[in-house]
Order: structure tokens, then C-alpha cells, then sequence
């Protein structure tokens, strides 16, 4: 398989690994454009992997979340963002 159809393999491997939000929203999105995407899901959830996103999702902790909180402290109120 050509290294230039692998985005992780092509870009910058700190992208996956980002602490910005919108550095990880273009980590997930050019996942989407992966042939291994399934794969490489598939592999991240069967190692519980630490942190980063694989396979389109982004995880923290071992397991998939929907999104990355930022670094430090969180708002008081939620609703305030």
C-alpha cells in the first residue's frame, strides 16, 4: 500500500496526538479519507489504547470518546461555552 494514502503515515504522527481541539477534529477527518480505517479502529479498541485518535475516534483513557476535553480546568457552567 502507497505511504501517501495512509494520512497518519504522511502527515505529522503529533496531529493523532494533538491537546488542540481543532488539531484533532483534522486528525479524525483525514482518518475518514483512510483505506484502514476499520482496521485500524478495530486494533486500538482490542489494545485499549491510552490516548490519541485511531481510526477516526478520538480516545482517552483506553476507551472512545466523542470528544477531547481541553487541557486544564473545567468551566463552572457548562452552559456558559
Amino acid at each position: 500500500m502507497v505511504a501517501g494514502l495512509i494520512p497518519c503515515r504522511s502527515n505529522d504522527a503529533e496531529l493523532w496526538f494533538a491537546e488542540r481541539q481543532s488539531d484533532v477534529e483534522l486528525a479524525k477527518a483525514l482518518c475518514r479519507e483512510c483505506p484502514l480505517i476499520d482496521g485500524c479502529l478495530a486494533g486500538a479498541v482490542e489494545r485499549a489504547e491510552p490516548w490519541g485518535v485511531w481510526g477516526g475516534q478520538v480516545f482517552v483513557g483506553g476507551v472512545v470518546v466523542p470528544t477531547k476535553r481541553g487541557r486544564g480546568r473545567p468551566r463552572k457552567d457548562a452552559t456558559a461555552a
